[in-house]
Formats: structure tokens, C-alpha cells, sequence
């Protein structure tokens, strides 16, 4: 890509130069964009545009602060501001009758040419002899400076409408042109400028560079400001993550960066970018728009093709230990080793995951993704022991070794059903029972058909498993409506592709056996939805005499399930996941769902990092920045400028065909192919520097200095454009 930047004064055409060179450039199947800094449109003030064109499609908005190249149409602002940022060896064109050599010996680094183009419109009777309009004549100049045809120069001002004094004088400065190569320094002779012009001045027009006289900002009766929101998806992470923050790295295709930027608060990207209900999706702003930002899809695209390891702290005294290895206790000891503190986990099977590897079946979480992100946490310097199930008496015992004890045994007490003596233990089973069986390859259920109980992901999970198990049928029951299902609706979608059935309002009442076999008979009875209950939804009502039976082999239950609590002392009360409790004289803490019951793996996570963080400020009285962050006010969609975006459709993951991925357990969806989605995130109420504050202001007193933004208070009429024009809602405007 090449980027140009122009500094003139208003009445020269600098906006138009910009237009000219890029319409040069389309012509030529290039893409590009021409702007200028509408800042000053008074005759004789500073003003700056820019060009950009290159092969590809252009996406960057904003002003251009490195350019390749720097035209000047004006001497008289020839000083540092025009090299700021300029790269390397770009050339700098000057309108001057001057050799460049003059300007060379101040710009080392650079290469300089100059041209006489206001000589050339007056020539030519461009403009008015005070104010020459040179636009078309440095077009010309441009080409030869910047190497494209001049016939290039010739289509674009047809194009534009620009003929007859305006070709000959394109072709002049083409000609006249002149670079310091070109000067025999020993013998050279420089023009001197002519005297410009006089202008009159207006009551506010400073001398040329100089400030305005009058000071406009007394004028304001409001002033605008900066100010910095939490977007929703920020705002409503059980996990804690920058959602906003990674995906702007993605939008700018540094991978690492969002990688890096959400393993600051999680170590399952790549797990969670599988399996995680995905709230931030469901409260994007963009729903106001279009669709919502695919979130989901790009956490996963970073943890699986980004490259970043954060580095643990000096090793500190304290030695924490950890029961459970599910995914609050492992994102604890991830949280608590990068803080220096040493720590061993403690788990009763014999693999580290907990119900990530047992209760989620491989087609949604497959093995190596897990074992990746566990190893990047036993990486650190996290101790581990197997096989150990932990005992009330032993707990006692982890309090003499250990600094502080984290409980992280989730949801261990499974919820039942009463179907009847009709259902022994191989008819009814637990759908988690069920799962892990399934991953241990320890069950078949061929030709059979399965009845699932339930409505969360764990039916889903249970039901999916037995079709690709050599299920004949595979059927949900569920006594609420399907708006009303806890489970992902990605799933829910997928298993109807796949063939499972589902009925809705419908309630178990007892299972019947069959003559001359092993099947049954399940006694259902319909619902209707009654009243709001305290969730909100409406509570399932029975329907008298509407019992109907349905034929199956097999029931699985899958109706949730609440704490086991038998580790802690008699009289202990575990509640309230967002305040971690003491329980014991030595820390010990329940954590996850254990102590929080909410059921998700982001909630686990975010749990588990608040535990690291509560723990450390026990032990050292240090708050860690980023982990515990300043709460701040939601903007919602009515807070930003929504005409300012344009309309696209959300990027959908690739999934395999039903009828080939019901049949193995192989992983069903694909990672995206690019991070492209990323740049639908409006970055609600965070500033991604588009800069439009600055480009619409039209007074000038807003200006960026590398990433930081200055309102000069002193000629600011507090118009509230730039309030406007901020597409972020990040500018706003308060009353003095």
C-alpha cells in the first residue's frame, strides 16, 4: 500500500490533489480512498488530505500518520510537523521555485524534489493570481515524483472533468520538476521565492501558522470529552475475559496479541471457544445492526493458531493445594502459579479435566485440545496428584501441608427421578454416567432406543452420543419449551440435524415394562406453560388425561446437579460464588460450582481466577491490575451510532454433513479459516482510533498524537460534531 499525505492551505486544492492522484490510481484497477482534514475550510488556512492505493482492498479509515510520501503546496509550512512520521527514504514534494537541495540539507533521510506549480496555474490562469489553484499541475508533478504514466494523469482529469489549461499544465510541472540528483551543487543558483501575496485577515484568523486571535472557546456552552465504557460483552463474561480487547487484536490480524490478551484471564480459549453458551453473543450490540459478532468461532481461531505463553513470577513461600481438576480448579492453579505460588493438584481420577473430560464428548471437545491447554497450565510448575479422593478427615490433613486448600469438586450429587419399579439400573442411568462411559468406549447401544430427560447440554451431549453409539432412535423429553432450553441452540440445532427427536411439554411420569422382552413403555404426560416461576420462565403445568406412552430401550436423566458437600465439616454452609469463604481457621475456599452451582465452564473459570486473586491479596495485600478490574458503565446499542456501520452478515463456522459426523466422534465443527469476523466488533464505547473526531472537527482543536487525543479547551465552540461523528459513542458532551 502506498499513503500519501498533502499540506496546503484552503483555496489551494489539496482535497482535490488527493481525488486526483487515487482516481489515477482506480483508473488502473487499483484500490484506494482520497480525504481530507476538514478542519479549516477558511481560504488561506493549514490543511492536510490524504491518498491511499493499493492492489488489495483497503479497510483502514483512519488519517494517515505514516505516510510514504509528503506533498507540500505551501513552503511557507515546510517544518517538522511535515516529517512526522514520514518513513524512510519517502519523498517529500515541494511547490517552491527553489532546487531542493535547499530543503534536502533539512530533511537527511529523505528524498527531495520541488516544482514551481504555483508559477504554473498562474501560467495557466488556474485560481486568481492571489490564490492559484496548483492541484492539477502537482498531479503532474506527482507522476513524475512518484513514478506512474502521465498519460495516467490525463485519464483522471477527464475523468474528473478537468480539461484544456489543466492538461497543459499537468504536463509543465511533469517536466519541471527537480531533484537534487539532478543539481550540480557546485554550480547551482537558487530562485528565490516571490513575494507573496498580502491577505486580509479575519477578526479570528491567526498570521498564516499562527493561532486565531480571539480565543472561540468562550463562546462554548458545553465542552466535549473522552470517556472510556465497558462494552457488553466485557460486561457479561463469567469468565472475565477482554472479549473486546482480543478481538480488536484479531480485527488487526495479530493473533498472538488476542491469544496473549485472553490468556491474561483464561487458560481454555480453545476449550471455551468450543463449549462455552457463548452470553457475550447474545448481548452484542451488533444485534441492532445485523447479526452479533461470532465470538465464539474467534476465541477459538486464537487459542488454536496463536502463539503466546505468559511468564510465571519469582517463586514465592506459599504453597497452595487444589481438590478437583475440573475447570475451576485447573484455571486457580493456572491463575496462582503465574503469581509465583507453588501448587498441587489433587484429583480423584486418573486424568486431569474433571467433567471437561468426561462429560463432554469428543466431537464438540476432542482430546488434544484439551490436553494442550492442561499441559500450557502443568507447564508452569503446577504439582500434580492422581487418584486421590479426598475425604473429610483428609481435608484436615491438606490444611497442616498446604497455605490455603481450594475445594473445586463442582457438581458431584446427581438429580433423580422417580419413574417406578419399572425402571431398574441398566433401563435408567445418569446421562453424565452415561458420557463418561461413552469416552471410555465402555457401552454400546446398538438398535436400541433412548429416551433422554432433560434440556440442557448434557441431554444434547447424552442424546448425540447414543446415536453415534449404533442408537436406533434417540428422543428428548423436556417439560418446557424449546425457548426455554438451557442448552447452546448450536447444539440443539445440530442434534436435530443429526436425527435426534424432540418433545417439548412433556413430563415423565413412570416407566411400564412390555410383554416378551427387555423394552418399556415411559408414561408421559403434556404440559402447558402456566405462570412466570422465580427464573422467569413460565412454569410447566400438567395437562389432565393427556397421558401418552412412548416405546423405548434405555432412559437417561440428565436434569441437572447441585453440591456434595460431605468434604466439609458438619455446620459449613457453602454459598455465594462471587464472595470466596473461609472455612476453616486455614484458608480453605470452595470455588466454582461447587460454591456457585451456576454450571458452566466460563463460569468455573471466572470463579477460579477470582479465587487466585482473592487468595494472593490474603497472603501479600497486592491487588493485580487487569485481573480485578475497575467497574465501569455498560453502553448499549442506543449509545452508539449505529448509521456509521455498514450491514454484514455474521461469518458461520463450517460443520461436517449430518449424516457422515453422526456416525464417529469425530469434532463436528471446523476452526475458521480467518479472523475476519473480528472486524464486525464495533468496539462498543472503546476508541479504536477511526479517527472520524479529528477528520470532522471543524474547528481544528482536536488532535491525535500517537494514541493519545488532546481537546484544545481554548478554541473549542463545543459544536459537538466530533460527539457526532464518534461512531463508539466514546465522545460526549457535558454542559459548563
Amino acid at each position: 500500500m502506498i499513503e500519501i499525505r498533502i499540506h496546503g492551505r484552503g483555496g489551494q486544492g489539496g482535497v482535490t490533489l488527493a481525488k486526483i492522484i487515487a482516481t489515477c490510481r482506480f483508473l488502473h484497477g487499483y484500490s484506494v480512498q482520497a480525504f481530507g482534514l476538514y478542519a479549516a475550510e477558511r481560504s488561506g488556512a493549514p490543511l492536510q488530505a490524504f491518498c491511499r492505493y493499493d492492489r488489495q482492498p483497503i479497510t483502514n479509515r483512519n488519517l494517515i500518520y505514516e505516510p510514504d510520501h509528503v506533498i507540500v503546496l505551501d513552503a511557507t509550512l515546510v517544518g517538522p510537523a511535515i516529517t512526522s512520521g514520514l518513513k524512510p527514504n519517502g519523498w517529500i514534494l515541494i511547490n517552491d521555485p527553489r532546487l531542493p537541495y535547499e530543503f534536502a540539507e533539512r530533511f537527511p533521510g529523505y528524498r527531495v524534489a520541488t516544482v514551481d506549480a504555483t508559477a504554473i496555474a498562474r501560467e495557466n490562469e488556474l485560481g486568481t493570481r492571489s490564490v492559484p489553484i496548483v492541484n492539477t499541475a502537482l498531479a503532474g508533478a506527482a507522476a513524475r515524483v512518484f513514478e506512474f504514466e502521465l498519460e495516467s494523469v490525463h485519464e483522471a482529469l477527464e475523468h474528473l472533468g478537468f480539461r484544456g489549461s489543466n492538461f497543459t499544465a499537468a504536463e509543465q510541472a511533469h517536466e519541471r520538476v527537480v531533484f537534487v540528483e539532478d543539481i550540480d551543487r557546485q554550480g547551482a543558483q537558487a530562485t528565490h521565492p516571490a513575494t507573496p501575496t498580502a491577505r486580509v485577515q479575519g477578526i479570528v484568523d491567526g498570521g498564516g501558522a499562527q493561532r486565531p486571535a480571539i480565543r472561540t472557546g468562550q463562546w462554548a456552552t458545553q465542552q466535549p470529552h473522552r470517556r472510556q465504557w465497558t462494552p457488553p460483552c466485557n460486561h457479561v463474561c463469567p469468565a472475565g475475559n477482554d472479549v473486546q480487547g482480543f478481538l480488536q487484536a484479531l480485527a488487526r490480524r495479530q493473533t498472538d496479541l488476542a491469544l496473549e490478551t485472553l490468556l491474561r484471564t483464561t487458560p481454555f480459549p480453545s476449550v471455551c471457544g468450543r463449549v462455552c453458551p457463548a452470553p457475550c453473543m447474545e448481548s452484542c450490540n451488533r444485534h441492532a445492526l445485523d447479526e452479533g459478532v461470532n465470538v465464539r468461532d474467534l476465541e477459538r481461531y486464537a487459542g488454536d493458531h496463536g502463539q503466546a505463553r505468559l511468564q510465571a513470577q519469582p517463586r514465592l513461600a506459599q504453597r497452595v493445594g487444589i481438590i478437583g481438576s475440573g475447570p475451576a480448579g485447573l484455571t486457580a492453579a493456572y491463575h496462582l502459579a503465574l503469581l509465583g505460588y507453588g501448587v498441587t493438584l489433587i484429583e480423584a481420577g486418573d486424568e486431569l479435566g474433571g467433567l471437561l473430560r468426561t462429560g463432554i464428548p469428543p466431537y464438540r471437545l476432542p482430546r488434544d485440545v484439551l490436553d494442550r491447554e492442561i499441559d500450557r497450565i502443568i507447564g508452569l510448575g503446577v504439582d500434580v496428584r492422581l487418584n486421590s479422593r479426598i475425604e473429610r478427615r483428609d481435608l484436615y490433613r491438606l490444611t497442616l501441608e498446604f497455605d490455603a486448600v481450594l475445594v473445586a469438586t463442582g457438581l458431584q450429587e446427581l438429580r433423580s427421578l422417580d419413574l417406578g419399579a419399572g425402571g431398574d439400573g441398566e433401563t435408567v442411568m445418569q446421562g453424565i454416567d452415561f458420557l463418561d462411559r461413552a469416552v471410555r468406549n465402555q457401552i454400546r447401544v446398538d438398535g436400541e432406543t433412548v429416551v433422554i430427560v432433560g434440556g440442557g447440554n448434557t441431554a444434547f451431549d447424552a442424546a448425540r452420543s447414543a446415536l453415534r453409539l449404533g442408537a436406533a432412535g434417540a428422543r428428548i423429553v423436556y417439560r418446557r419449551t424449546r425457548q426455554e432450553m438451557p442448552a447452546i441452540d448450536e447444539e440443539i440445532d445440530e442434534a436435530l440435524e443429526e436425527g435426534v427427536l424432540c418433545d417439548y411439554l412433556t413430563l415423565p411420569v413412570r416407566i411400564e415394562p412390555m410383554r416378551g422382552g427387555r423394552r418399556k413403555r415411559l408414561i408421559c404426560r403434556r404440559m402447558r406453560p402456566g405462570e412466570p416461576d422465580e427464573s422467569g420462565r413460565r412454569r410447566p403445568v400438567e395437562v389432565t388425561g393427556s397421558d401418552f406412552a412412548i416405546e423405548c430401550d434405555r432412559v437417561l436423566l440428565a436434569l441437572g446437579q447441585s453440591p456434595e458437600l460431605s468434604i466439609f465439616p458438619e455446620g459449613t454452609v457453602v454459598h455465594d460464588g462471587e464472595d470466596v469463604m473461609g472455612l476453616l481457621e486455614t484458608p480453605v475456599y470452595a470455588i466454582g460450582d461447587l460454591a456457585s452451582g451456576d454450571g458452566t465452564v466460563a463460569a468455573a473459570i471466572g470463579s477460579g481466577r477470582r479465587a487466585a486473586v482473592a487468595i494472593h491479596y490474603v497472603f501479600t495485600g497486592q491487588e493485580q491490575p487487569g485481573l480485578t478490574p475497575e467497574a465501569q458503565e455498560v453502553i448499549h446499542a442506543k449509545g452508539l451510532r449505529l448509521h456509521l456501520f455498514e450491514s454484514q452478515p455474521a461469518h458461520h463456522g463450517m460443520s461436517r454433513p449430518a449424516e457422515e459426523r453422526r456416525l464417529d466422534f469425530g469434532e463436528v465443527r471446523a476452526t475458521a479459516a480467518d479472523p475476519s469476523e473480528a472486524e464486525r466488533c464495533l468496539s462498543c464505547g472503546v476508541c479504536n482510533e477511526c479517527d472520524r473526531c479529528v477528520t470532522y472537527c471543524p474547528e481544528g482543536v482536536l488532535k491525535r498524537v500517537g494514541h493519545e487525543f488532546s481537546f484544545d479547551y481554548d478554541y473549542c465552540k463545543g459544536c459537538g460534531v466530533c460527539a457526532a461523528e464518534c461512531p463508539r459513542g466514546v465522545v460526549v458532551m457535558s454542559r459548563l
